[in-house]
C-alpha cells in the first residue's frame, strides 16, 4: 500500500499539535513523557517538532493521558479550533 502525501494543512497541523505538547510538557523531561506515553522520545521528539505531523491516534491518547491534556484539545488543536497563542510561540 502507498501512503499517499500529507497535504500542506496537515503538516501545519502537525505543528501546532507539536507545539501544544512541547508547551503542555512544559519542564518534564522528555524521556520521562515518553515512557509514560509507551512510545521512544526520538518519537515524541519527533512529534513536537512536527517532524511527524500524523501520528498514530493511540499515541495520542497516550500522550493525552501523560501530559493530562483532554483528548479533545488535542483534537481542537489539530484542526486549528481554539488555539491559545502562547501555544504556537
Amino acid at each position: 500500500m502507498v501512503r499517499q502525501p500529507l497535504t500542506p494543512e496537515q503538516i501545519e497541523a502537525g505543528r501546532r499539535l507539536g507545539a501544544l505538547l512541547r508547551h503542555a510538557r512544559a519542564g518534564r523531561d522528555l524521556a520521562e513523557v515518553a515512557h509514560a506515553a509507551g512510545i521512544s522520545p526520538e518519537t515524541l521528539r519527533k512529534i513536537e517538532t512536527g517532524r511527524l505531523p500524523s501520528p498514530g491516534f493511540g499515541t495520542i491518547v497516550c500522550l493525552g493521558e501523560a501530559l493530562n491534556v483532554p483528548v479533545e484539545e488535542l483534537a481542537a488543536t489539530w484542526r486549528g479550533n481554539d488555539l491559545p497563542l502562547e501555544v504556537v510561540s
